[in-house]
């Protein structure tokens, strides 16, 4: 027994034995800036999360905002681990949210990060909404002494009496919006105690009603309906060519699909490749569901883009439309994608991370397990391929809705059928002119080409008007009286001189734009209404419905306009389109120079005689013996698609083979042509991989940077990106060089 006990003496404690360090709680937190992994952070105590949370995090000096990728790496001490400030209360990015950024990183060569600001673009959108003053009209309540009842506290009285049997309140902009006062009005009678104030979240647009009776559909429209609703309702991934001429009701078709996705509680986007075909488009479809969809585009003010990227992540949005970046919004239940016009090379994505919409949508499609829909009269050789081939399915419309028959397409030969001097119109495309006009019908001027002409010269030196930024001639726009750079948007004042010799009055336009061909319809149609329809003329989704609305209600005669006009359109009183220049596309060696052109012309062409009336299409062409104008002429799609697939087999070129270009540039000219020189020494060869160049891109000087072009050509079973990934590692690459990787180029500027 221990001496301590014996002599009653209390016992020493004995040394308490260390606790156990609390385990290492890291989060990968990966940041919307461009860089290619996550980074640890640890997790303070008292905080939760998971993956796909959105946190702030610290980096440096800076507080950024980051999402939760996973479990941390471990790769950096505990000591030296900084904590996440904040995690912030909105819906978690989805895990397949998060397999598409990698996806697209991966796919593109892009760094994560940079991919996920485009997921994240709305860094405002985390925080929760302020809440918005509005009004109520107060029961019983009677103006004190001495307040005096103007009319235009009356008006604002009256618009309110509907609160009082429980209508909605009413903001102060609102109200004084529509009974023409002052906010100040407003104010005057809630401090008088005749209103009640309440405090209101932002409202968000009415839902869209699936319940609501679509349009009569014909068989063949109704089989394409019911097929892509069980596709909808099967909740499988799958992909499918809505393949149907101009004017044979695919929308209302694709708008079943939208029906099956809200009938099944689930979200719908759908992707259109220019804000222009949105507003008749928006008009369909609040007849069709009863609402509006939520719109995303560029156009939007930055609340509005706040409001509807958060009411898309907590599910409040049903339908999205919008163009490419709406691929990224954060859906947490995304029952279909519909891509319409899919052809459209607007969905390719040239700057920062370079993507093309439509195959990133059939990839987010596949990781969400969910269908697609491509729509197109005019499909992308690539998806053609692929429908041929049994891997999209194909669903066909052949016949325009209705009864209408697809116009007439005749070539104007203008070696033989010339225009005056200086003039632009041949004789036969006149005439038909004055004809449609005669009979009270509309017609419509396609020139692809903005301004009033694309080139100004000196007729006594030579000297040509160029962009100092870029390799291009500086437009002339007349009515707006300056020269514009259509790449970098440099301005300045038409000269009254020539700046290289001095000369007066010897400036001279050459070749026609819109404004130029609008000039000579004044002149052959005085009493004509006319108007010009291109981006420069229409500024906003506004501007272009209302031009829209004005030629639907017949208050104009012709329409002259660009590729803005060209599609998506209905304008039942249009029967005569005139291609003023049929040949502009076919020109700079493009490998999708033809089939671009061929998918233009043939949309232009669908714009007429989509009523009663039958149409007519008049192409005005040096070449009618061309491929594309054959086609054109015979209504025969098919066999210029076979035709043109023949050729690219036979060159290995898309869609039967790879392609990749890297883009150098950079502002010093020289270094520029050594980076370049030396990718091309360590460029990847075999048998079957080849590089061209380097060589001057055509655009070699754009927005200030000379830049050259690499080209990889690889078999369509090359996985071109671990190439690409070996042969940049080869060359060192000075920080004032930038080296853009675009894997499946579309353009070649």
């Amino acid at each position: 027994m221990p001496e301590s006990v014996r002599s009653g003496a209390k016992p020493k404690p004995a040394a308490a034995k260390p606790k156990p360090a609390a385990p290492d709680r890291r989060v990968a937190v990966l940041l919307p800036l461009p860089l290619r992994e996550a980074y640890d952070y640890r997790i303070p105590d008292g905080m939760d999360l998971g993956p796909g949370d959105y946190v702030e995090v610290p980096l440096g000096p800076r507080r950024v905002i980051g999402v939760v990728w996973g479990p941390g790496a471990g790769t950096v001490e505990s000591g030296r681990l900084k904590a996440v400030l904040r995690k912030f209360d909105a819906p978690p990015m989805t895990g397949a949210g998060r397999r598409f950024v990698d996806w697209v990183a991966a796919y593109t060569m892009t760094p994560p990060g940079f991919v996920l600001r485009m997921a994240v673009s709305v860094p405002a959108a985390l925080e929760p909404p302020k809440p918005m003053l509005a009004y109520l009209r107060k029961a019983d309540a009677e103006a004190p002494p001495g307040f005096k009842m103007t009319d235009p506290r009356r008006r604002v009285l009256a618009l309110l009496d509907d609160t009082l049997a429980g209508g909605p309140p009413r903001t102060p902009a609102e109200l004084a919006e529509e009974a023409g006062c002052g906010i100040t009005v407003v104010r005057g009678l809630a401090e008088a105690g005749l209103l009640d104030p309440v405090m209101l979240q932002p409202t968000r647009l009415g839902r869209p009603d699936w319940h609501r009776p679509g349009p009569s559909l014909s068989p063949d429209q109704r089989a394409a309906a019911d097929d892509l609703r069980e596709r909808v309702i099967s909740g499988r991934y799958s992909t499918v060519l809505l393949d149907g001429v101009t004017g044979s009701g695919k929308t209302e078709v694709y708008y079943e699909a939208i029906s099956a996705a809200l009938e099944q509680g689930k979200q719908a986007l759908v992707l259109l490749p220019e804000i222009a075909l949105s507003a008749q488009w928006l008009d369909r479809f609040a007849r069709r569901f009863g609402a509006p969809p939520a719109e995303w585009h560029s156009e939007l003010t930055g609340a509005q883009r706040r409001d509807t990227w958060r009411a898309v992540a907590k599910g409040e949005v049903p339908v999205v439309v919008g163009a490419r970046s709406a691929l990224f919004l954060p859906y947490p239940d995304l029952g279909v994608i519909i891509v319409d016009e899919e052809h459209d090379s607007a969905y390719k994505q040239e700057e920062g991370a370079i993507y093309h919409a439509r195959d990133m949508a059939v990839a987010r499609a596949h990781l969400g397990g969910l269908p697609i829909a491509l729509v197109s009269a005019t499909p992308s050789l690539e998806t053609k391929v692929n429908a041929d081939s049994h891997r999209y399915a194909r669903i066909a419309l052949p016949a325009r809705h209705g009864g209408a028959v697809l116009p007439e397409v005749e070539l104007v030969d203008l070696r033989r059928d010339r225009p005056p001097a200086r003039h632009w119109l041949a004789p036969s495309l006149r005439k038909a002119l004055t004809d449609t006009l005669a009979g009270g019908e509309q017609a419509m001027l396609f020139l692809n080409r903005r301004g009033y002409a694309p080139l100004t010269l000196c007729r006594a030196c030579g000297h040509r008007m160029q962009c100092p930024n870029c390799t291009a001639w500086l437009v002339e726009h007349r009515l707006a009286r300056k020269l514009q750079c259509h790449h970098c948007g440099l301005q300045q004042p038409l000269p009254h001189a020539c700046p290289e010799c001095g000369e007066e009055g010897t400036m001279a336009a050459c070749g026609p734009g819109v404004e130029r061909i609008a000039e000579e319809v004044a002149e052959l149609f005085p009493e004509a209404r006319a108007a010009i329809m291109a981006s420069d003329t229409l500024h906003g989704p506004r501007a272009i419905q209302e031009m829209v609305e004005s030629i639907g209600r017949h208050e104009l005669d012709i329409i002259i306009g660009t590729q803005v006009m060209a599609k998506g359109h209905h304008f039942p009183m249009l029967t005569l389109v005139g291609v003023v220049d049929a040949d502009l596309g076919l020109n700079g060696g493009d490998l999708r120079a033809a089939e671009r052109t061929y998918q233009l012309l043939h949309q232009v062409a669908g714009r007429a005689g989509r009523g009663e009336r039958p149409g007519r299409v008049m192409l005005q062409t040096f070449m009618p013996e061309h491929p594309v104008m054959q086609a054109l002429a015979a209504g025969d799609r098919d066999g210029f698609y076979q035709l043109e697939a023949e050729m690219r087999l036979e060159a290995g070129m898309p869609p039967f083979g790879r392609l990749a270009a890297l883009i150098v540039s950079g502002e010093d000219p020289t270094l520029v042509e050594r980076v370049a020189m030396a990718l091309g020494r360590a460029a990847p060869r075999s048998e079957t991989v080849h590089v061209l160049g380097p060589a001057p891109a055509p655009l070699s000087l754009l927005r200030g940077r000379h830049r050259r072009r690499l080209l990889l050509k690889a078999p369509r079973s090359t996985q071109v990106q671990p190439l690409i990934a070996e042969w940049l590692a080869r060359v060192e690459i000075p920080p004032a060089i930038r080296v853009q990787i675009d894997v499946d180029p579309y353009s070649f500027l």
